[in-house]
């Protein structure tokens, strides 16, 4: 059992825990830091890979360069939105980068300066001490406790920050995501599918490199069945098969619907990123959410005392938690049968493409 101290302790090491620890660390220099990496080319978080036009733009500002390694063909211009139910198909232009997540979080914790600590490990305990809080922290190798004076929450849906502390999400589905080999079958690219028989949310096809994705949010209760029925509704639908899954990934998502679902944290303790609640409800985007919550709690620290700094930090996001709030409104329109039906069959937005990627069964 090893001990350490430090100024601040954050847990994650995704886009927003590495963006607060780069900011962090370049604004407030002699603080120690530790940042805590749970994540492994094995253990990665099940995600899409997408990165939404909001992010790219966040990435401009930081005037950071994407390097060309992290991007997986093909490139996509749509998403071929599919309802089972209904047997509705529309096409609607996209401006999304297909990426592999797990390099593109490994290249932002490269950007982390070095004086920061970076711990591999999971945070399986957090204790309230005597003026600060200690972390148990577990890896292949060791059991370590951390003491540090701040805990930052980067660590997703099923954040034990926000577990520990404050009120978890209402409404979270499990997002469970698998690979297949990539041969040649004739699936979408890209899409958006809604079956009202499996799910009150939305799922998805994504082809990367030499593999295709297929994966989507479910009711906690049978989610497991559910899927694998979306799953062959949807190759039935199609006219196509995956194949034999080469890997099966799943996590906890969250989908917050009232103001109520974002948290901020509290005194010493902050939230960012999903752990906040800083995800679209409508779409699961959260890396921008992720990386602008992780900048915003930087500046709080940077200009603020102890005291202030969770006050600035709530005031610093509401133009973020605002927005979000409108993704709960627009997921209760697009996850409602009904509109979603008058929605598709009215064309709004749509395009027709000239050639359509494969045949659907009628």
């Amino acid at each position: 059992m090893q001990q350490s101290c430090y100024d601040i302790a954050i847990i994650g090491a995704g886009p927003a825990g590495t963006v607060f620890a780069k900011e962090i660390a370049n604004l407030r220099p002699e603080l120690k830091i530790i940042l805590i990496d749970g994540q492994s080319s094995e253990k990665s978080k099940p995600c899409g890979g997408l990165l939404a036009p909001d992010a790219q733009k966040l990435l401009a500002r930081f005037d950071l360069v994407l390097p060309k390694t992290i991007l997986e063909d093909p490139q996509i211009f749509a998403v071929e939105t599919i309802d089972i139910e209904k047997r509705l198909v529309r096409y609607y232009q996209r401006h999304y980068l297909n990426m592999d997540r797990y390099a593109f979080d490994s290249w932002l914790l490269s950007l982390v300066p070095k004086h920061v600590e970076i711990q591999r490990g999971k945070c399986i305990k957090i204790e309230k001490t005597e003026g600060n809080y200690m972390l148990s922290l577990k890896n292949e190798e060791d059991t370590l406790c951390v003491n540090a004076k701040f805990i930052v929450g980067a660590d997703g849906g099923n954040s034990i920050a926000r577990r520990t502390f404050f009120t978890p999400m209402k409404v979270q589905y499990v997002a469970i995501q698998q690979w297949f080999k990539n041969k040649g079958q004739r699936l979408p690219y890209y899409s958006c599918i809604f079956d009202a028989k499996t799910s009150d949310s939305c799922s998805w096809t994504i082809h990367k490199g030499s593999y295709v994705l297929f994966g989507g949010a479910f009711e906690k209760k049978g989610c497991r069945a559910a899927f694998d029925l979306q799953k062959s509704r949807l190759e039935n639908f199609l006219g196509n098969s995956f194949g034999d899954p080469i890997k099966t990934e799943a996590c906890l998502v969250s989908s917050p619907r009232g103001m109520k679902d974002f948290c901020t944290g509290n005194k010493d303790i902050f939230l960012i990123g999903e752990a906040a609640g800083f995800i679209s409800a409508s779409s699961f985007e959260g890396i921008s959410s992720a990386m602008l919550s992780g900048k915003l709690l930087a500046d709080a620290f940077a200009n603020n005392s102890n005291r202030d700094i969770q006050k600035v930090y709530r005031k610093n996001t509401r133009t973020l938690r605002l927005k979000l709030y409108t993704k709960s409104i627009k997921r209760a329109i697009l996850c409602n049968p009904l509109t979603r039906g008058m929605i598709m069959r009215s064309g709004i937005q749509s395009i027709t493409p000239y050639v359509k990627n494969h045949n659907h069964k009628s």
